[in-house]
């Protein structure tokens, strides 16, 4: 089939083709990248027990270690689009990858808090820059019409990730040492960086916007359609429409102003609100997991896999809740998650008696945790006009960094106090019913949002239906 001789948008291209095998290359390797994401994150989670026993400091010395790399992912996302936008998406990906596997490799030969806390910093400069760019990369070679699910499958690598840390520490601790996480944390993203030079292709839409050699665009898409001949064609990105009738009017605000303005101000307060609980419960537990276990008298390897089980749930809970938010209100959907959250965490501090009927419900409050959470970036995305989406949604995730570190300290704090499992998930109720809440309270006060406001290919349905 011949494409010669006339402009080819090439992302009405890709969302008219299927989903080739090429792109599934890519969606491979960006799992790959947030699978390392999610192992690297969870390492010093992991690795405390041995740290609190062999350097014999106190759980709450541990809180900046665990915070610390929470803090350089918050950094790192809000530098990497910027960059991304200049440099490339692959260009900063590869980069990240590599750092982050470069600085894991150096935590390992950490001798003290203050040393292993500054390389966890600079490890979460490469892990925040990494998430975002495998995003938009998979977002711009999905078609439209199955962008969601192909992004809410990527996303699933961060559960595998954290899955695969408690299996691997389980493992690798009693035997290399607590050491051998961080250097396999470190080893595998090196590796990934290998496969990703080789094999993952720039964005199109980033090579035609910056008139970038029409050779590569037409050796990428002759990768996605062989059968499609593109000699003599030029290459063209449709221009991002707004929604925003002010700015088609020469008068458009920034978008932050949009984000702030009095229509969306309490939505986004609410969202703000929501992740950031969202994230304390979810970082607490990622980080502090292990040493609860094994205050309860677990084994540390028995702690490690009990723990593994947290993570794998989000892998189930990100899919089934995406799929519900397609067919049902996305927000009533996730404040009814928050609501689960709340209930299987008093019921986990109360299922210690029976390893069964503890590990189900560590399965089941890391399936609604971890979707709950991942489902508010569609959330904020379905909330905003086009003008202020992507601003909206960015800061959301910034402050809902800050509730990770926040979780990391509170957990550190709990644990130096002498706080026992039963009680620690207990507390955990009180955030996940003002998560429930402040998403409910949006029913009653955000604008509804129009067709106008709403581009094509949108990752999640509309606020009200």
């Amino acid at each position: 089939m011949t494409t010669a001789n006339r402009n080819v948008d090439v992302q009405a291209f890709i969302d008219s083709q299927r989903f080739s095998p090429f792109q599934w290359i890519i969606l491979v390797l960006c799992f790959l990248v947030v699978a390392a994401d999610g192992f690297d994150t969870a390492a010093v989670g992991f690795i405390a027990p041995s740290l609190l026993t062999q350097w014999g400091v106190t759980r709450a010395s541990l809180g900046p270690v665990m915070s610390a790399a929470l803090v350089g992912l918050g950094i790192g996302a809000l530098a990497a689009g910027p960059c991304a936008d200049r440099l490339g998406r692959k260009t900063v990906l590869v980069l990240s990858v590599f750092f982050f596997g470069v600085w894991s490799l150096a935590a390992a030969r950490a001798t003290s808090i203050e040393s292993l806390t500054v390389l966890r910093l600079l490890t979460g400069l490469g892990l925040g820059a990494a998430m975002p760019n495998a995003v938009t990369l998979m977002s711009e070679y999905a078609p439209a019409r199955i962008r969601a699910v192909a992004v809410n499958a990527m996303f699933c690598g961060f559960s595998c990730g954290l899955a695969l840390g408690g299996f691997a520490s389980a493992w690798l601790i009693p035997h290399f040492g607590w050491q051998s996480v961080l250097v396999a944390g470190g080893i595998g993203p090196l590796v990934l960086t290998a496969l990703l030079i080789l094999m993952l292709p720039e964005s199109v839409q980033f090579l035609v916007l910056r008139k970038r050699a029409d050779q590569r665009v037409r050796q990428i898409l002759k990768r996605i359609a062989p059968a499609h001949r593109f000699d003599g064609c030029r290459f063209v990105a449709a221009e991002v429409r707004t929604a925003d009738p002010r700015a088609a009017a020469g008068n458009a605000q920034s978008p932050l102003a949009v984000v702030l303005s009095s229509r969306y101000r309490f939505g986004t307060l609410m969202l703000w609100l929501a992740y950031f609980m969202g994230l304390l419960i979810y970082y607490l537990l990622t980080n502090w997991l292990p040493t609860l276990f094994r205050d309860t008298g677990f084994s540390g390897e028995k702690a490690a896999l009990m723990t593994s089980l947290f993570p794998l749930g989000g892998i189930v809970g990100n899919l089934c809740v995406g799929w519900v938010m397609d067919r049902v209100n996305g927000n009533r959907v996730i404040a009814f998650t928050y609501v689960l959250v709340g209930v299987l965490v008093m019921l986990v501090g109360r299922g210690l008696g029976n390893q069964w009927l503890l590990g189900t419900l560590i399965f089941l409050t890391g399936t609604v945790v971890t979707s709950a959470v991942t489902s508010m970036s569609a959330l904020a995305a379905s909330f905003y006009p086009t003008s202020g989406r992507a601003t909206g949604v960015a800061w959301m995730l910034g402050i809902g960094r800050i509730g990770g570190v926040a979780g990391a300290l509170v957990g550190g704090a709990l644990m130096g106090l002498g706080w026992q499992f039963g009680a620690v998930f207990s507390l955990l109720a009180i955030p996940a019913l003002i998560s429930a809440g402040g998403l409910y309270a949006m029913l009653k006060r955000v604008p509804p949002v129009t067709s106008a406001d709403t581009d094509r290919g949108s990752l999640a349905t509309e606020f009200y239906h």
